[in-house]
């Protein structure tokens, strides 16, 4: 494959007015992050300690291979949520390497609220129990949980995706034969008590380790009974009496030692045989990535720059590159994968729709994976547009999508707007894993073009009344719409919502994906199915 000639003047102005914007952005990231995940009130972590306990990253710690990477999700899930007192939505989750073989990690805070579970939480664990069965993916469980927060109960219990979803997906997992580990170092409580019961193997930690469905406190008030967490589940009736738990451990080391044993007696995964080559890496620095991406969310650039920065030798084999220029399809390696890209150049016209869409159908035909990297604004609108079929070829790009059999990873790099976000495959079509940079904005329409929608709507109402058009009114609400549409469009809004995987730094999208499709390659591929396509 050719290498991307780049055009990018990395000594202008522009590029370092760039630089210095998308640097300071990726700074205040790691600040964000850093606080998430380890800043915590001095009483917590001496409760931990005065427990025996270890603080719930030196567990992960030790549970994974010396010197192996560990691709987290969703640090920031709820930094915008409950006033900030549920950093990273109370649990840790990704993908790390345990004995040489990936995993799922799904770890409960009990720094925060003794791990408590918020609504954002166990949407959290929803989502990554969702990562575990697409990927198929064995899953180890950390567990150390009071259950659900019962201020917040009506958001986390009764409805479809709430906390019955999550003992179902460990159901499911076992259905498909995709082993999971429960280590409880805590106390699983209630609901939480499921976790270990549904696990093929559970450890648990003599003193602290407690499973039941009701603590002390609930079973004297419903019974009258009372008793102590270990009497009533503890390490040694659980090992002893009960059979729920297999194997006691009589500290948090050996839990995890032990754990760590029983991961090494897991035959190994036999991925599907993508195709790979040799690993090259980038011919371009990963850091000019600072300065492509623009500091105004409505400039446009060349996303041609962007791939550059993250394939193989920045080698790229470009699909139909003379039609449909506004989406650029074409072949590349990622850490030596082969994938198809699909990436934004400007909205989506009919011919780029088209384009996309036969793109996608040759990339499931030669079972490769597609990446698509989002800078969009939309599909083209207008009454020329309308003419053409917009509408009917943005709706082939998406039965694409929907009908594709390999798996699919996101990177929203700048602009995610309307159904733009549908047809380059956002959360809502399944992509194995989304990840956002911390520039990106989301929305269903710009903020400015929402904010004079509804003055012009507002403006239509008084003429209609015949009211007197008062210009402050119109202003108020264009200002007011204006300042909620950037509140709400925000990376750090959409990732506290869970709308993506996590925010990452741009210079470490190669790395993200080398995991994410290392990882996609343990679950089999289905076949492609297609539903009816309008011509």
């Amino acid at each position: 494959m050719a290498r991307i000639k780049s055009l990018i003047q990395t000594g202008s102005i522009e590029f370092q007015e760039n630089y210095r914007h998308n640097k300071g952005l990726a700074e205040e990231l790691k600040l964000k992050q850093k606080k998430a995940r380890y800043d915590r009130p001095q009483k917590d972590i001496d409760r931990l300690a005065g427990h025996g306990k270890m603080m719930p990253r030196e567990r992960i710690e030790k549970l994974l291979d010396p010197g192996t990477p560990f691709l987290e999700f969703s640090t920031l899930a709820a930094n915008m949520a409950y006033e900030g007192d549920s950093p990273s939505a109370s649990c840790i989750t990704g993908i790390g390497i345990v004995n040489g073989k990936e995993v799922i990690i799904n770890a409960n805070d009990s720094s925060v609220k003794g791990g408590a579970w918020y609504p954002l939480t166990v949407k959290k664990i929803v989502r990554v129990l969702d990562i575990a069965i697409e990927n198929q993916l064995p899953i180890i469980h950390l567990c150390d949980s009071a259950g659900g927060f019962l201020p917040l109960q009506s958001e986390l219990f009764p409805d479809k995706y709430m906390a019955g979803r999550m003992f179902r997906n460990q159901s499911t997992l076992s259905k498909m034969n995709v082993k999971q580990l429960a280590l409880v170092f805590g106390h699983c409580t209630a609901g939480g008590a499921y976790v270990p019961a549904l696990s093929d193997y559970s450890v648990i930690v003599r003193g602290t380790g407690a499973v039941f469905l009701a603590g002390p406190p609930l079973v004297k008030a419903a019974t009258g009974e009372i008793v102590t967490a270990d009497e009533l589940g503890g390490c040694d009736l659980h090992t002893q009496v009960s059979g729920t738990c297999d194997y006691p451990a009589d500290s948090e080391e050996e839990a995890i030692a032990i754990g760590r044993e029983i991961v090494e007696q897991w035959e190994s995964p036999k991925k599907w045989p993508l195709q790979k080559d040799e690993v090259e890496e980038p011919f371009y620095r990963a850091d000019d990535l600072y300065g492509i991406i623009p500091t105004d969310i409505k400039k446009s650039f060349d996303m041609k720059e962007v791939i550059a920065r993250v394939v193989d030798g920045s080698r790229f084999h470009e699909y139909q590159p003379a039609y449909g220029t506004t989406l650029v399809c074409g072949y590349a390696n990622i850490w030596g994968y082969k994938v198809g890209i699909l990436a934004n150049n400007g909205v989506l016209f009919n011919e780029s729709a088209l384009k996309g869409a036969h793109f996608i159908e040759l990339c499931n035909q030669n079972n490769t994976p597609i990446l698509f990297m989002q800078n969009i604004t939309g599909f083209m609108v207008g009454r020329e547009y309308e003419a053409k079929g917009i509408s009917k070829d943005g709706a082939k790009l998406i039965q694409a999508i929907v009908g594709s059999h390999v798996p699919k990873f996101t990177v929203m790099c700048h602009g995610s707007f309307g159904a733009g976000n549908y047809g380059m495959c956002g959360r809502a079509y399944d992509p194995r894993l989304i990840f956002s940079w911390p520039n990106h904005q989301i929305g269903i329409m710009g903020g400015e073009q929402a904010a004079k929608t509804l003055a012009e709507v507002k403006l239509r109402q008084l003429e209609r009344r015949g009211e007197i058009v008062d210009q402050a009114e119109l202003d108020k609400v264009y200002h007011e719409t204006l300042e909620a549409y950037q509140h709400q469009m925000s990376a750090y809004y959409a990732t506290s919502e869970l709308w993506d995987d996590g925010i990452i730094d741009p210079t470490d999208t190669r790395n993200v994906l080398g995991i994410a499709i290392s990882a996609s390659l343990n679950a089999p591929l289905g076949e492609a199915g297609y539903g009816i396509f309008r011509f």
